[in-house]
């Protein structure tokens, strides 16, 4: 596999409960780049997404065909273990979702206590704050409740949980859609800093976040993917005439 592919799927196709929500979707996600995913609502965006760290096959009656390969490995191959996977493909979803019993600092040590992982808990606690654009901001009230927290600023908490554990890749479902648009701009930046270190891949309905965020965008429609370019060349040559009548705002 090309060594630039960070994750390559090939014919995936998703189901729940024996009805297709995904079709035969090939395509390849690169490393430290940014892949915009968008579409209708109920086009299977978030079915797609969460196939990448098989969170889909948590829901009753769920299962997938094809393959995903991480690094060159089926994620669904024998010895793979999910919550291994997942600490490798991490997932930053819709709304901010901080545990609410627990300190800002306990929100992000928890994956690190969940898998008990070795090190300053201190210093790993800062780094990701600091990945996330928050440290500067709750330095001094580490120990107070998350609740006390902006939308915005709770989901780059949320954001700093998910990169504590040191994932390859990040996924995030619509990251910006319940927030004001200073936070979402300060979101939108927070994407470019990731992908210097991250692969990111970020579901959207806002067709300029995805202009101004992504490296290539992908555009499903009825659970299949029409066309997967460039951004650049996606939003102003589009391949297909429905990916252009769809950025061009004639449905959707």
């Amino acid at each position: 596999m090309d060594e630039t592919v960070r994750m390559a799927v090939r014919g995936l196709s998703a189901f729940h409960r024996g009805t297709a929500v995904l079709h035969n979707v090939t395509l390849d996600v690169r490393d430290r780049s940014v892949l915009a995913v968008i579409g209708p609502s109920g086009c299977g965006k978030s079915t797609f997404l969460r196939c990448l760290n098989r969170m889909h096959e948590l829901a009753p009656g769920a299962s997938v065909t094809g393959e995903i390969l991480l690094d060159g490995r089926d994620i669904h191959g024998p010895g793979v273990d999910p919550v291994a996977l997942r600490r490798r493909v991490g997932m930053v979803f819709q709304r901010p979702n901080p545990f609410p019993t627990m300190s800002i600092f306990e929100n992000v040590a928890a994956g690190l206590r969940l898998n008990r992982m070795a090190g300053d808990l201190d210093a790993v606690v800062e780094r990701a704050l600091r990945a996330a654009a928050l440290w500067d901001e709750v330095k001094d009230r580490l120990r107070g409740s998350p609740g006390s927290l902006s939308g915005g600023q709770q989901q780059r908490l949320c954001i700093a949980r998910a990169l504590a554990v040191e994932p390859e890749v990040l996924l995030m479902d619509e990251p910006a859609s319940a927030l004001d648009p200073i936070a979402s701009a300060r979101v939108e930046d927070l994407v470019h800093e990731l992908k210097a270190r991250y692969t990111v891949v970020i579901v959207t309905h806002n067709m300029q976040q995805a202009a101004r965020v992504s490296d290539s965008t992908a555009f499903f429609y009825l659970g299949r993917l029409v066309e997967h370019s460039p951004t650049a060349e996606l939003f102003t040559n589009p391949r297909e005439e429905r990916t252009e009548e769809y950025v061009t705002g004639r449905f959707g």
